[in-house]
């Protein structure tokens, strides 16, 4: 059943929710882990605030966007509102990703077979990731982490997809510098 289909089941049958939050929990979970939410239990606190919004919500949701760029908006939304309530700065999280950072450093592959020959510290990479300004990260983990498209991306942070693209290359120039102040050399 298609993310559409399911919401017009939802809509007449409240039961079908469930399955809304079965088929995007996980996913979700990992988007706002990475966007910095770091305990199972902010996240989860997080998560009920997510699919409270899209429940109460599902009604209005923009069928000229697909379901799941409106729920990452949402989750996005929730995830900024979490920052700000525990007055905390936002820092991105990377678990088991590492391969997908390197490959977005630059587009040479060869650059991508020394980041992996010289061994790279995960926690070096996520410093770096984390210390990129929040729109830089928000970009780059929506297109290298959550693979989305430009214009879902562009749909999530209510942006035009050409500054997805600006955003996404300033975004690994940005890391690529930071990455190199760490004394790694590409």
């Amino acid at each position: 059943m298609t993310d559409g289909e399911l919401v017009v089941k939802a809509l007449s049958d409240k039961s079908f929710f469930r399955d809304i939050v079965l088929r995007y929990e996980d996913k979700l979970s990992s988007y706002i882990r990475r966007l910095g939410v770091y305990t199972k239990e902010d996240r989860q606190d997080v998560l009920q605030d997510i699919f409270i919004k899209v429940y109460v919500n599902l009604n209005g949701f923009d069928t000229t966007l697909t379901f799941s760029s409106w729920i990452y908006r949402i989750a996005h939304n929730e995830a900024i509102s979490w920052y700000r309530k525990h007055a905390v700065r936002p820092e991105g999280h990377l678990v088991d990703d590492a391969d997908g950072v390197f490959e977005l450093v630059s587009s040479k592959e060869d650059t991508a077979e020394k980041l992996f020959d010289m061994h790279v510290n995960a926690q070096e990479v996520r410093t770096a990731l984390a210390s990129l300004d929040l729109k830089y990260r928000d970009a780059l983990v929506l297109r290298f982490f959550e693979h989305k498209e430009y214009d879902e991306i562009g749909d999530i942070l209510k942006i035009p997809t050409g500054t997805v693209g600006t955003l996404i290359h300033r975004g690994k120039e940005s890391l690529k510098k930071k990455i190199d102040a760490t004394h790694i050399h590409i």
